[in-house]
């Protein structure tokens, strides 16, 4: 025997678990050292363009030009500031994911089980545990029933360890065979234990496992940014060192042709692709947790937006998983009879049933369905006399879905089992005759197809405590069925119909009956008569059979977990891309294997979220569909932002080079390319960011994962966008030059129209398709503000006269400050017609993208 029976736990009350928490602390292990202003400044100041920035104040200084050198250092410091402020924004909302995803406990606080974050956990806790679990603390076992540990964390023995309640006495076993340990992993049996050691004092954390010392592997987006910018800066370190060189032979003065070259690399360093990832990544992971989803890793924002296929599974994810006895079937040789919900009080005939159907769940039940048992046994049954033991427990298992109990019975010799499970099992472990079995099978299929779902009970005595290795050794008798309801989700069929229109299959994955799982599935918008496939038909097919069935297959019933895990094979093998939810042990394998594995986050096992990429904190199949819109929107915006980075500084190196290539007076020095910096930083990463969503975005296809962000076609569009503004800025610096205006005039006429067609670089990319409309919609906040601050800036340089010398400007008249300003007006209307024509292009090469 390996438990024994326990009164109902009270635990510590919830004052003493406050006293004790500020005593030791938060039960987590040490993290790495949070990154303080020092630390992002040193990380700041090993940019190219601070370092560039820095060389250029110096040559200033040198030069004693000490005005000049005091703005671009002034620039400098707001360029520092800037970068710190998004840094310590993108640390907070990371510091707020990790509370959020901190590990689970289940614990008895005033007397009632409370889920409460594992980081809350103090010393006298009394917690539960169960397969599945990830122990949260060091604890002392007061019951367990089979229980069985993973302590390869610890010791690198990777079988499990059989624990019990008592220590051993007798040397047999270890002294430790009544503790459990942090980190380790519950793989079966159910266990109330004791919290003896939290956080830093715990045995993981006297080993000094540190979990942030895991450096996460790069997503094929930030290796291909990194590459990007090597590219990118090696280019700007040749051509900034052939103008240097050149200004240096045609003007002979080493200084300035350093200037030049510094002007130049900041004109083409593209450094903001990197900052666009980080804060895109960790606010898209912010976004995603205000809609209840918690992502575990960066990568799977990439792929929610190419998703293909979201296979679900039914209970708790379409319905509601708010379980209530509907039905009670008992079988007498001349027919069923039956007793339904509202029908009056639960005649006697029908009690042997339901109470063998409470005593095989959980006496503290937390699966939905169970709760049903408990709650109907309240209000329909007797309280014995005396409370039973459980003695011994089976669980469920692939091969044979049924769980037993065995109980020690006041004043009875023998123990009663107490078994639940999927008719077809129960029929078979109870060896009933064929007549009798096809009668308990055709009842239970009536009931499944009105969308309940089905189970049956049956009973054993047996005595001794030799157990059986499997519930097969008892001699079970049928006692009925049970039938339980538990309604679809409102959302499920809207969001299924959403799925449809943003050619996204929806496949639905579950153990239960094949009846109940067609109900559900008409009742969701699947269309369960297009195809469906048994586990056992599953099991039966080879690879390439399996490849093609789940092509035109929308419904899977009574699948096992390996089988889940080969559909999920199968749908990738196809190419498609596929999510895929799940809540229990055996469901971690089809999780890791798909690309973006869900676990569900009220009733999922650590084992499960672990495996996952995102957890569902409400376990609703319409938060999934929210997800994959946001993850939609989020590579939207990141692309958006991307070509903005790309076409902005195209202008400003052309700028740079083509006055040196022609002869004409200089436009740039660095003290330009940093105002501009500033204006650049924030629009990519906080105005793009923060962009709301295309119209059409859940009715077009899935985007093909292979192709890279940083395509040929996008760049391509991008610097067609630059060399507009360049063409334009420049023609238009050109004809004031030829008009015989003075230089500082013309430079500031030119710096104006280049402003103005940035911001219309800005509002033409707020779209993707070239969109008038979408230019001045509301709903983005910091775009107007941004757009406001620009000016700002901008009226101050032109209008401080001090400010207006060091950057060589003259005030412009009234004329000249209109025509930079309809060069921008031009901009924007070229720019809109440009991507109208070309996103009509786009349309047709996206014909071929991929589909569900």
């Amino acid at each position: 025997m390996n438990s024994a029976g326990r009164a109902s736990p009270s635990g510590l009350s919830a004052e003493q678990a406050a006293r004790q928490l500020a005593l030791d602390g938060p039960n987590e292990l040490p993290r790495p050292p949070r990154r303080t202003g020092w630390h992002i400044l040193l990380e700041v100041a090993r940019e190219p363009m601070f370092q560039l920035l820095a060389t250029a104040v110096a040559i200033y200084f040198i030069l004693g030009d000490r005005a000049e050198a005091s703005v671009l250092l002034a620039f400098l410091g707001v360029i520092v500031a800037i970068t710190l402020v998004q840094e310590r924004r993108t640390e907070r909302v990371l510091e707020a994911l990790r509370d959020m995803t901190s590990p689970r406990a289940l614990v008895w606080r005033d007397g009632v089980p409370d889920r409460i974050a594992g980081r809350e956990l103090v010393r006298g806790d009394l917690i539960e545990l169960a397969e599945g679990d990830r122990v949260p603390a060091d604890a002392r076992l007061l019951s367990a029933n089979d229980l069985a540990v993973d302590e390869s964390l610890l010791s690198g023995e990777s079988l499990p360890v059989a624990k019990t309640a008592s220590a051993a006495t007798d040397g047999t076993s270890p002294i430790t065979s009544n503790h459990v340990f942090a980190g380790t992993m519950v793989v079966a049996g159910r266990a109330l234990a004791e919290v003896t050691a939290t956080g830093a004092r715990s045995e993981i954390g006297r080993i000094g496992t540190v979990l942030g010392s895991i450096e996460a592997e790069s997503t094929p987006l930030h290796r291909q940014t990194r590459q990007l910018v090597r590219w990118f800066s090696v280019l700007g370190l040749v051509v900034s060192v052939a103008v240097g060189l050149l200004f240096f032979i045609t003007q002979g003065d080493w200084l300035g042709a350093t200037l030049a070259g510094i002007t130049m690399a900041m004109s083409m360093l593209p450094q903001e692709f990197l900052l666009i990832l980080t804060v895109f990544m960790a606010m898209g992971a912010w976004r995603l947790s205000q809609h209840r989803v918690l992502t575990r890793r960066a990568a799977t924002i990439e792929a929610l937006g190419a998703a293909t296929v979201l296979c679900t599974d039914k209970t708790g994810t379409l319905t509601q998983n708010q379980m209530r006895v509907e039905t009670l079937v008992r079988f007498t040789p001349e027919r069923p009879v039956r007793w339904q919900a509202g029908e009056g009080d639960l005649d006697e005939r029908f009690q042997p049933l339901l109470r063998h159907g409470v005593l095989a769940c959980e006496e503290t039940p937390f699966d939905p369905m169970e709760r049903a048992f408990h709650m109907l046994a309240r209000s329909a049954l007797a309280p014995l006399a005396e409370r039973p033991v459980l003695v011994h427990e089976y669980g469920l298992s692939p091969e044979l879905p049924v769980m037993a109990h065995v109980w020690r019975m006041a004043g009875q010799p023998d123990q009663t089992v107490a078994a639940k499970g999927a008719p077809e099992s129960i029929v078979r472990l109870c060896s009933l005759p064929e007549a009798l079995r096809a009668q308990v099978l055709d009842e239970a299929g009536t009931l499944a197809e009105r969308g309940m779902r089905v189970l049956a009970v049956a009973s054993a005595s047996f005595r001794g405590t030799e157990w059986p290795a499997t519930q097969q050794g008892f001699d079970f008798r049928l006692l009925g069925l049970v039938a339980l309801a538990d309604p679809l989700r409102d959302t499920v069929p809207r969001a299924v119909q959403e799925c449809r229109r943003a050619g996204i299959r929806v496949l639905m994955i579950t153990g239960d009956h094949p009846g109940t799982a067609c109900a559900i599935a008409r009742q969701a918008g699947i269309d369960g008569d297009a195809g469906l496939l048994l586990g056992e038909e599953v099991a039966r097919l080879d690879d390439a059979a399996l490849q093609h069935a789940v092509t035109t297959t929308t419904v899977f019933a009574r699948v096992a977990p390996q089988q889940k895990l080969r559909i999920v094979q199968a749908l990738k093998a196809n190419g498609a891309v596929v999510a895929m939810t799940g809540d229990g042990v055996n469901d971690a394998p089809s999780l890791k294997a798909a690309h973006i594995g869900i676990a569900m986050g009220g009733r999922g096992t650590d084992v499960a979220r672990e495996a996952s990429s995102l957890v569902l904190l409400d376990d609703d199949f319409g938060t999934l569909v929210q997800a994959v819109r946001l993850g939609r929107r989020i590579y939207d915006n990141l692309v958006k932002a991307s070509r903005f980075v790309f076409a902005v500084h195209v202008p400003i190196a052309g700028l740079t080079l083509i006055p040196m290539l022609v002869g004409w007076p200089l436009m740039f020095t660095p003290m330009h390319i940093a105002f501009l910096e500033i204006v650049i930083d924030p629009v990519c990463s906080i105005v793009f960011e923060a962009e709301d969503e295309e119209p059409d975005l859940m009715e077009r296809m899935p985007r093909d994962p292979s192709a890279p962000l940083f395509s040929p076609w996008m760049i391509a569009q991008s610097l067609l966008q630059g060399c507009v503004i360049l063409l334009l800025v420049g023609g238009f610096y050109g004809w004031l030059l030829h008009d015989g205006l003075a230089d500082d005039t013309t430079r500031a006429s030119a710096f104006i129209a280049l402003i103005a067609s940035n911001i219309a670089l800005i509002l033409a990319n707020r779209s993707l398709r070239g969109s008038i409309r979408a230019v001045f919609q509301r709903g983005n906040r910091a775009l107007w503000g941004i757009i406001l601050t620009i000016l700002t800036l901008l009226s101050a340089v032109l209008l401080v006269a001090p400010v207006r010398r060091l950057f060589g400007f003259a005030l412009p008249d009234l004329t000249l400050i209109g025509c930079a300003l309809g060069v921008g007006a031009v901009t924007l209307m070229t720019l809109l017609a440009q991507q109208g024509l070309l996103a009509a292009v786009s349309h047709s090469r996206g014909s071929r993208a991929t589909g569900p």
